[in-house]
């Protein structure tokens, strides 16, 4: 798939995914890449074989405070080739975009994995 049209498949998933997410991404930058780095998902993950679809870089809205000296920007990185690979059939790809957006969307507003089960994000 060409990134033009997986941007498309981002952008309708942003469309479908509740309000209190909708709102926080407005703040948040989304960087679509071909891979993620083996090194990245070792320093992640422990293991660099293991490949993740997204990633929320940042520090989550309850964990900062007034005092913190400049933190770098919160940013969402999610990687279309392992999305692809694992979803082959379209209706799949674009629920597990819809999904992993959700999830990193979540750690940025610091839900814990309960919390994205009850909006139905698992």
């Amino acid at each position: 798939m060409r990134r033009k049209e997986f941007d498309l498949l981002i952008q309708r998933a942003l469309r479908r995914i509740p309000e209190p997410f909708q709102e926080a991404i407005r703040a948040i930058p989304i960087v679509v890449e071909d891979w993620p780095d083996p090194v990245l998902m070792e320093d992640v993950t422990g293991d660099p074989d293991e490949v993740l679809y997204g990633l929320f870089a940042g520090t989550p809205l309850t964990e900062r405070r007034f005092d913190d000296v400049a933190p770098l920007p919160p940013v969402i990185y999610i990687w279309q080739g392992p999305l692809e690979e694992d979803f082959p059939e379209r209706r799949e790809l674009e629920r597990e975009v819809e999904v992993t957006l959700a999830h990193e969307i979540g750690h940025y507003l610091g839900f814990d994995e309960e919390t994205l089960r009850e909006y139905g994000y698992e």
